[in-house]
């Protein structure tokens, strides 16, 4: 493996709280959440009515002679994709050179449990053509790969909620082994469904906190009772420094380096000595110090378990002196849990946290769990220190993955 620098210059979204990326970034500074009320009928008889909703359908995006050859994932895909290709410049790249890592921690879950209503419903004869390319767990990358004639590699990687920071990891190394000069890399997932909101319901792993949508994704306060459940796509386009300043192209980060680790542990439970392996690791492959972590936009999703541990985690990873240094924030607090789509999303936001000199708040605290350890960036938003250098976005997932992808101030 080589030490190419790999850079950011590309950033694409849709999300509960926009369509693209410049809306998602106002909002997330505004402290505006994007969690809804389920107005269908199904959500009354759940005991979880709230989620966070696309800002932008995908489906008025597209000809209706295609959407039906896309599941949601793919279309939130494609939309996020085709908004970073933009942004990026539209680089002419010799097609063998160009790589797709697009992630799903569920895949075309929509496309399954409606195919599967066709068939119980009007026979084997209605099921849809397309049904199987719809529902592969690789067809957001599939999609992206063929929109953009991307050959020099096609990955999926499913980690749960891990996966598209594990996406983001991925390319890193794809592009430092020379097998690629650009990778569109990112996540999306499409789940908001009355069995995945049962599912997960009855891990009692939802809030259920209906009367108060907006206020229903709490991240580290005392009265938080579980996550809340989003939809979108995040997507970067990363590049090998050489090749970027050969093009002229604009430059929002430096995508430092990545650390993964498995807990072995449960399947569901994490475990705080798993996430400071995949910190430390994330140290090491960038080169960077822990005092040169200024920021850390943390996996926290709202659940009892799961927020504590992780800033004792940071704390541990970081040195103690992080309790007062890193500023740590959770912009699921406003997003909603985004799943498989999550970490490329709060990644996006990391980037320009690091790039704007700013940090979206966590909202919705009303008191700070006092087992929190770390400082938290609570109620509006912070300026990043003028000599911050860099700041990491932590991605874990059921199964026992934990990925940390540092950047780095270009």
């Amino acid at each position: 493996m080589s030490n190419t620098e790999v850079v950011v210059t590309g950033l694409g979204a849709t999300t509960p709280l926009g369509g693209d990326v410049a809306s998602t970034w106002s909002a997330l500074l505004e402290g505006r959440s994007g969690i809804t009320t389920i107005e269908e009928e199904w959500a009354e008889q759940l005991p979880v009515r709230i989620a966070g909703r696309a800002a932008q359908d995908p489906a008025e995006l597209f000809p209706r002679a295609r959407l039906r050859r896309l599941d949601r994932t793919q279309q939130f895909a494609l939309v996020a994709a085709k908004e970073a290709w933009q942004d990026a410049g539209a680089p002419e790249v010799d097609p063998l050179r160009l790589g797709a890592v697009v992630s799903s921690g569920i895949g075309g879950i929509l496309t399954i449990l409606e195919q599967y209503d066709t068939f119980r419903e009007k026979g084997w004869r209605r099921v849809s053509p397309f049904t199987v390319p719809m529902l592969m767990p690789n067809s957001p990358v599939a999609a992206v790969s063929l929109e953009f004639t991307a050959r020099a590699a096609a990955h999926a990687p499913v980690s749960a909620c891990a996966s598209s920071a594990e996406a983001v990891a991925d390319a890193i190394r794809l592009i430092r082994s020379g097998r690629a000069d650009i990778v569109i890399a990112g996540g999306t997932e499409a789940a908001i469904h009355p069995l995945n909101i049962a599912s997960f319901a009855s891990m009692r792993a939802l809030s259920t906190n209906n009367e108060n949508p907006a206020g229903a994704s709490r991240p580290w306060a005392t009265s938080r009772d579980g996550f809340v459940m989003g939809e979108g796509a995040g997507i970067l386009v990363l590049e090998s420094a050489e090749h970027a300043a050969a093009r002229g192209a604009r430059v929002y980060a430096v995508a430092a380096g990545a650390g993964y680790s498995a807990d072995a542990h449960d399947i569901v439970a994490p475990d705080p000595d798993g996430q400071v392996r995949a910190i430390r690791a994330a140290l090491d492959d960038s080169g960077l110090r822990p005092e040169e972590i200024a920021h850390v936009n943390a996996h926290a999703t709202s659940t009892p378990a799961g927020d504590v541990g992780e800033t004792v985690a940071i704390r541990r990873a970081l040195g103690d002196s992080a309790a007062d240094r890193v500023a740590v924030t959770s912009t699921k607090s406003m997003t909603g849990h985004l799943l498989g789509g999550a970490g490329a999303v709060e990644s996006i936001a990391t980037v320009l946290a690091l790039r704007e000199g700013r940090i979206p708040p966590t909202i919705n605290i009303d008191e700070l769990d006092p087992e929190v350890v770390v400082d938290i960036v609570r109620d509006k938003p912070r300026d990043l220190p003028a000599d911050a250098v860099a700041a990491i976005n932590e991605g874990f997932g059921f199964g026992g993955h934990n990925v940390a992808v540092a950047f780095r101030r270009a």
